[in-house]
C-alpha cells in the first residue's frame, strides 16, 4: 500500500513540486519516497512507500524494468503475484529476478505481455501510473472494483495524477475552482460519485478502467477493462446449477484461496472483526489456514444499542483468535472530527468514517495490515433495504403509475406536510417507476434536499440513466446499482482513506475477482429468502461459527452522531461552521435551507442525514479553501 503522484509538461521547478506531493502523501507511504523525471523531463512520477512485501531496496520505487524501456509506480498488490513470476520463469520470459516485489513482476509482466493482458490476468487492488520510455505513453490503470483511488486531470494546463486528491493542491500553479455542480450529487448521497471530484478539472479514474496518454499529453483516452456490470450480465446469463450446499462449497473454496492470497506479507497482518457475517467468516477462514494465532480488532461502544464488541470477543473466543478491543467514546469522536477533512481531501460523509478510523489507528498500533469484511451486503444481498423495497415496491405496484407519479407531484414540498418527515419520503416514493428507480429515490432522500447548494445545475449521474431491465433479477440489479457506485464512492473510499490516514493497509477478500465474479453466477434463492440475506454466506460461516452466535439483529458499524451533535461541544462546532453571515459571505449553500434544516433537528427533533453532510462540507471548506473565499464558482 503506497501512494503515488506525478504530472506532465511542467518542466518548471518540476523536483520542487513533485516533492510537495509526496510530502502530502506521506501518510500513504511513511517508510520510503523516491521521484523520477524523464531526460527531458517532460514526465515526473513520485512515490511513497509503505512496505508490505520485499522490505528491501529491491522494493523500491519507482522501479525501472529490467530493460529500461518502463518506469512505474504502484499502489497496492498484486496477490497472484507469485503465479505469474512463476509464468513468466517458466516461460522464459525472465531469466531471474532481482528481488521478491509484486512491483518488480508486474513491470516485466508489462514487458512480456502488454499492459492490457498483464492487467487482465491480475488480481489485485491497484492503482498503477506506468510510463513507456520508447514509445513516451503514460497510461494509468485502475483496479477493477475501485479499492485504490486514482485522481487525474489538469492544473494550469499541464496533466496531473495522484492517490490524494490534496496532491493536486500543494502544486504552486494550482488555481482549480471548486466545481459548484457537484454539490446536487453530494447532498444527495454524502459523496461525490467518481468521475467528479470536488475540483474542476480533475477527475477520479472510474473501476476497471485504463487512461492512456501520448505526447504532448492533453487529451487522455480511457478505456474500460473489466465492469461489474459486465460481470454481472455474463453470471446472470450463466447461472450455477449446483445445489445450495455445491454453491457454499465453491464459495468456500474461492474465499479460503483469496485469503490465503492475500495473508501474504513480510509485516504482521490481522483483521478487523464485527459481529458481522462478513468479518466472521473472513476471520473464520484465516485462523483455519494460519499456524499461528489470527491478530482480530474491533471497537465497542458504551451505548449498547450501538455496540457489538461484547458478541465480537465471543466470536473470537470460539475461533480462537488473539483478540483486542477498544471502547471509544464521544470525546474520542470529538478528536476525530478535525482530522476528516485532511484525511479524505474532499468532502465525505459517511458518519462511519469516525469509527473506521479510529478502529484502523488501534490496529495499526499492533499490525501493518488488515483483512476486512467489506463487500458481502452488496454481493449476497445482505442491505436491510433490499427486503423493504420489495414490501414497498408491493404496496405500490398495484396503483397506475401515473396515479402515483401525479400524487407524488401534489404531495413533495407540500406545507401541510412539511414538518412529518415520513409523509414527506413516502410522497417522493410514489413517483417510482419500477424496484430500481424505487431504489434509487430511496437512496436520494426527499427532493427539498436538492436545494441546499444555491448551484440548481448538476451533472448527469450514473443511477440516473441506470438501464433497468439489463440484470432479469431485480435484486440482483439492485445489488449492481450498489456495487457500481455506493461500494466504490463511498465504502472503499471511507475504509482506504481512514486507514491510510494511519498507514494501515487494508485487504478485501470478498472483493477478489474470481469471488465477485461467481457471486453474480449464484441464484438469488441461495442468497436472500424471506427477510434472511447472505444465505451462502452463512452456510459457509456456520462450518466454523455456531448460529446461535451469529443470530442477532445487525447493528452497524455506526456512532449516534444524531444524539451526540445536540450536546455541548459538538452542538457549538457545528453552528460555528454554519453561522448564517458564514454561509452568506461563502456563497455556495442557501444559508435559509441550511438553518430550516438545522432548526428542523434541534427544535423539532426531525433529523434528516443532510445535517451531516452539510457539516463534512463546511468542516473541508473551512480547511482547505475559504482563506478569503477563493476558488469558488
Amino acid at each position: 500500500m503506497c501512494g503515488i503522484a506525478g504530472f506532465c509538461n511542467k518542466p518548471a521547478n518540476w523536483r520542487e513540486n513533485i516533492e510537495k506531493m509526496n510530502l502530502r502523501m506521506y501518510h500513504r507511504g511513511p517508510d520510503a519516497g523516491g521521484i523520477w523525471a524523464s531526460e527531458d523531463k517532460q514526465v515526473v512520477l513520485g512515490h511513497r512507500r509503505l512496505s508490505i512485501v520485499d522490505l528491501s531496496e529491491t522494493g523500491a520505487q519507482p522501479m525501472q524494468s529490467a530493460s529500461g524501456r518502463y518506469m512505474c509506480v504502484f499502489n497496492g498488490e498484486i496477490y497472484n503475484y507469485k503465479k505469474l513470476r512463476d509464468q513468466l520463469l517458466k516461460e522464459k520470459k525472465v531469466t531471474a529476478f532481482r528481488g521478491t516485489s509484486d512491483t518488480e513482476v508486474l513491470l516485466e509482466a508489462f514487458e512480456a505481455y502488454g499492459v492490457t493482458e498483464t492487467i487482465k490476468q491480475c488480481k489485485g487492488m491497484f492503482a498503477i501510473a506506468l510510463y513507456d520510455k520508447k514509445t513516451g505513453k503514460l497510461t494509468l490503470v485502475r483496479d477493477r472494483i475501485g479499492q485504490k483511488p486514482l485522481y487525474y486531470g489538469y492544473v494550469n494546463g499541464h496533466f496531473v495524477f495522484a492517490s490524494d486528491l490534496g496532491c493536486f493542491c500543494v502544486l504552486d500553479d494550482f488555481r482549480n475552482e471548486i466545481d459548484t455542480k457537484v454539490l446536487q450529487l453530494y447532498f444527495i448521497h454524502g459523496y461525490i460519485p467518481a468521475p467528479y471530484s470536488i475540483y474542476k478539472d480533475i477527475y477520479k479514474l472510474d473501476a476497471g478502467c485504463m487512461l492512456e496518454l501520448e505526447a504532448p499529453y492533453k487529451e487522455p483516452k480511457i478505456s474500460v477493462y473489466w465492469s461489474v456490470r459486465e460481470a454481472a450480465k455474463y453470471g446472470q446469463e450463466h447461472p450455477f446449477t449446483g445445489s445450495r450446499q455445491e454453491a457454499a462449497d465453491e464459495l468456500e473454496r474461492l474465499l479460503k484461496e483469496a485469503i490465503r492470497e492475500q495473508m501474504v506479507a513480510d509485516v504482521p497482518v490481522g483483521a478487523f472483526l464485527s459481529a458481522g457475517i462478513d468479518s466472521s467468516t473472513i476471520v473464520a477462514l484465516m485462523q483455519a489456514q494460519s499456524t499461528r494465532q489470527v491478530s482480530s480488532f474491533t471497537i465497542g461502544m458504551q451505548d449498547p444499542s450501538y455496540n457489538e464488541a461484547v458478541y465480537a470477543k465471543e466470536i473470537a473466543q470460539h475461533i480462537g483468535t488473539k483478540h483486542t478491543e477498544l471502547y471509544i467514546t464521544e470525546q474520542d469522536a470529538k478528536n476525530a472530527i478535525p482530522k476528516l477533512a485532511r484525511m479524505f481531501s474532499e468532502p465525505f460523509a459517511d458518519s462511519s468514517q469516525i469509527p473506521t478510523y479510529l478502529v484502523s489507528k488501534m490496529t495499526r498500533e499492533h499490525v501493518t495490515v488488515s483483512l476486512s469484511g467489506d463487500g458481502g451486503d452488496e454481493l449476497f444481498c445482505g442491505y436491510l433495504s433490499y427486503a423493504s423495497i420489495e414490501r414497498i415496491w408491493g404496496k405500490m405496484k398495484g396503483v397506475p403509475c401515473g396515479m402515483r407519479r401525479l400524487c407524488s407531484k401534489l404531495l413533495v414540498g407540500n406545507p401541510l406536510i412539511r414538518n412529518n418527515q415520513m409523509l414527506q419520503t413516502k410522497a417522493y416514493l410514489l413517483g417510482a417507476k419500477s424496484k430500481e428507480h424505487l431504489y434509487e429515490l430511496s437512496n436520494a432522500q426527499e427532493v427539498s434536499n436538492l436545494c441546499i447548494a444555491l448551484e440548481r445545475e448538476t451533472y448527469p449521474y450514473k443511477h440516473n440513466s441506470y438501464p433497468y431491465g439489463e440484470i432479469k433479477d431485480t435484486l440482483s440489479s439492485i445489488m449492481l446499482m450498489d456495487m457500481e457506485v455506493y461500494h466504490p464512492d463511498d465504502i472503499l473510499v471511507k475504509v482506504d482513506r481512514a486507514a491510510m490516514a494511519v498507514s494501515l493497509e487494508t485487504r478485501i477478500p470478498l472483493l477478489d475477482k474470481d469471488v465477485v465474479e461467481f457471486a453474480w453466477t449464484v441464484p438469488i434463492e441461495y442468497k436472500k429468502q424471506d427477510n434472511e440475506g447472505k444465505l451462502i454466506l452463512r452456510d459457509v460461516l456456520y462450518r466454523y461459527v455456531p448460529k446461535e452466535l451469529m443470530e442477532r439483529p445487525k447493528k452497524g458499524f455506526s456512532i449516534p452522531i444524531m444524539k451526540w451533535l445536540k450536546e455541548p461541544g459538538l452542538k457549538e462546532w457545528a453552528e460555528s461552521l454554519i453561522d448564517k453571515e458564514l454561509l452568506k459571505k461563502q456563497g455556495i449553500l442557501d444559508p435559509d435551507v441550511v438553518w430550516s434544516i438545522w432548526e428542523d433537528y434541534v427544535e423539532r427533533d426531525i433529523w434528516r442525514i443532510q445535517i451531516w453532510y452539510i457539516l463534512m462540507f463546511q468542516e473541508w471548506a473551512k480547511r482547505n479553501t475559504f482563506n478569503e473565499t477563493k476558488n469558488i464558482s
